[in-house]
């Protein structure tokens, strides 16, 4: 008994280190592919049900995509409704994983083969590199994944009858409501409500737990996972909080669903699991309660966003660099969306700070606010940036993160030419240098009120020309000048010094919004200018 006890949980161990090797495989090969899917394609809860269904099934992990989904919203690229959507196709979604065991593990048996097929993929992951490397991970993973299944079943085998029926609850209420602690108790375990749903599976298949006892196990299962992501997002982002709430709302809904719909549709499962068996039909009633779930909250997804913000509202005054989730830092781009999101929006309060206090009527207040909420904002940001993990071969992920870091560095130094605060009356009080300081304070409020630095970079590219050719000229003037005795020597160099700070504080505003459109929109084969 003890060995046959041995034989389950080892089986478990093992699909769970193939899921785990699998899955992040997947990712890291279709991740950019399955971002682009969910940016492009999701405009309406409905085709985020879509493709978060697309691309929780490629990835095999719910998880995955509610990350890339959080960064989005993080970054303003997708609304709270919009991601709802992609919440519920991601419940539909890993239900895949379910329908691979039964029709590939069960089905097909393929636990032998995948013995030496694991011989193979190891090597493949082993020796290569790149794409190659990686469909070998995949294969492990998936062979893993096999055998683990049949540990599992040979283990279930041979309890007999140790576990039968008889020995977990039955029917009622209140057995039902044993039963789905019992799964949720599983997945909080296990980590995984894809592994969860396995052992279900298999006990299911040797008889040892029944059809009604195994739905009710899975419901429970449908809810656990989301309170691994309610203990995963304590202390982090409103918007990763958001998410986890509405996750644990939305299974909890759908949890009440399902159980009518057991009820309901008892004959119809009956008549599956007695044409392809039961373990077929627990994977169809698994699907089919989430896209229920998901065809009932749809229509009222709004209503939905709006309850969800209410119960976790904005932080007041709000935190700059909030969307920096130390969760996003598992997916390298949605760790720099967040990261670009924030610089952008720090940028453009430096920007309108600036601005305003280099114009025609110039208001200082705004500079005084910048020192304690924007520096230690920008320091967490690039402590965030350090720890952003890029695959060695994300050519173009590279390249983005080495323009947040560029961004982050200007930044940090137009920050400290911005604490001369003298020198912007001295450029003010200057003809010949005021008209070219007030077209530069224009374009930075300009840009703050897009709340896009990108899009005044060719503008501020144009202007440093401009500011570098008036500083040669005005330099050689304030000379003369001096010399003819119409200025001081004091009033020489503060004039010469003030042309050199707007020159070179020009320079940083044009490189941090160049850098904000390469991290923006990163370009196939972007080579920014490293100064």
């Amino acid at each position: 008994m003890t060995g046959d006890i041995y034989l389950v949980l080892g089986g478990i161990g093992m699909f769970l280190f193939g899921m785990k090797i699998m899955t992040e495989a997947l990712r890291e090969a279709s991740g950019r592919r399955l971002r682009t899917l969910l940016a492009r394609f999701t405009r309406t809860p409905l085709s985020g049900v879509a493709t978060g269904t697309v691309a929780t099934a490629a990835v095999q992990s719910s998880s995955a995509t509610t990350v890339m989904t959080v960064g989005f919203v993080g970054a303003g690229l997708l609304s709270l409704p919009q991601s709802l959507g992609i919440l519920y196709g991601a419940n539909i979604g890993t239900t895949a994983t379910g329908w691979m065991v039964t029709l590939l593990g069960f089905k097909l048996q393929l636990g032998t083969v995948a013995l030496p097929a694991l011989f193979a993929a190891s090597l493949a992951a082993l020796l290569t590199s790149g794409r190659n490397a990686r469909i070998g991970r995949v294969a492990a993973g998936l062979c893993l994944l096999f055998i683990g299944l049949d540990l599992m079943q040979e283990g279930a085998a041979r309890f007999g009858d140790t576990m039968t029926p008889q020995t977990l609850p039955g029917e009622g209420i209140r057995a039902q409501a044993q039963l789905l602690a019992i799964g949720l108790a599983m997945t909080l375990v296990m980590q995984s409500s894809s592994a969860a749903l396995a052992v279900v599976l298999v006990f299911l298949g040797s008889g040892a737990i029944a059809f009604a006892q195994a739905a009710a196990m899975v419901i429970g299962m449908n809810l656990g996972t989301t309170f691994t992501a309610m203990l995963a997002t304590l202390g982090g982002s409103r918007t990763m909080r958001q998410t986890a709430v509405a996750n644990l709302m939305f299974n909890a809904g759908t949890a009440v669903v399902a159980f009518p719909l057991l009820g309901m549709s008892a004959p119809i499962f009956a008549q599956v699991a007695a044409g392809a068996g039961a373990q077929t039909a627990l994977v169809t009633f698994h699907t089919t309660f989430n896209v229920v779930g998901a065809l009932i909250f749809l229509p009222f997804t709004a209503g939905f966003g709006r309850l969800v913000q209410r119960l976790i509202p904005e932080r007041r005054p709000g935190d700059p660099a909030e969307a920096l989730d130390p969760a996003l830092l598992s997916d390298e781009s949605a760790a720099m969306d967040a990261l670009h999101a924030v610089l952008s929006g720090l940028a453009s309060e430096v920007f309108g700070a600036l601005g305003r206090a280099i114009s025609r009527t110039p208001d200082m207040r705004a500079l005084a606010a910048i020192d304690g909420r924007v520096k230690p904002a920008l320091e967490r940001a690039a402590s965030y940036a350090a720890r952003i993990q890029i695959v060695p071969d994300h050519v173009q992920a590279r390249e983005r993160h080495a323009a947040l870091l560029h961004q982050a560095d200007h930044m940090t130094r137009m920050l400290r030419r911005m604490e001369r605060r003298g020198t912007i009356a001295v450029l003010l009080d200057d003809p010949g240098v005021s008209r070219a300081a007030r077209l530069f304070g224009a374009t930075l409020a300009r840009a703050a009120a897009q709340e896009q630095p990108a899009a005044q970079a060719s503008r501020l590219a144009w202007l440093s020309g401009y500011v570098r050719r008036q500083a040669h000229q005005h330099r050689r003037a304030t000379l003369l000048r001096e010399h003819v005795g119409t200025i001081s020597v004091q009033n020489m160099f503060e004039r010469t010094d003030a042309m050199r700070w707007l020159h070179r504080t020009v320079d940083h505003a044009e490189r941090i919004a160049h850098y904000d459109g390469v991290a923006g929109h990163p370009p196939p084969s972007a080579n920014p200018r490293d100064d």
